[in-house]
């Protein structure tokens, strides 16, 4: 893969608030779905190359490194 489409991980929205993650993520990869999840969730187990999950802390900022998964 080359250019934005092979972005897997967004360490840079660490700390952000949830929603700006969400559209730095879409901005690199439109086409990922971007799941916002508290921290903690219990999540499948199944690799999805479609699928970004963010862990959100209860303050509402990203709170683990965004990945393709």
């Amino acid at each position: 893969m080359s250019g934005d489409n092979g972005k897997s991980s967004w360490p840079e929205v660490v700390g952000l608030p949830a929603e700006a993650a969400k559209q730095k993520i879409l901005a690199d990869r439109p086409d990922v779905q971007v799941v916002m999840l508290p921290v903690g969730s219990f999540v499948t187990t199944e690799f999805n190359p479609k699928r970004v999950r963010v862990f959100v802390n209860p303050a509402g900022d990203v709170a683990e490194v965004p990945k393709i998964g």
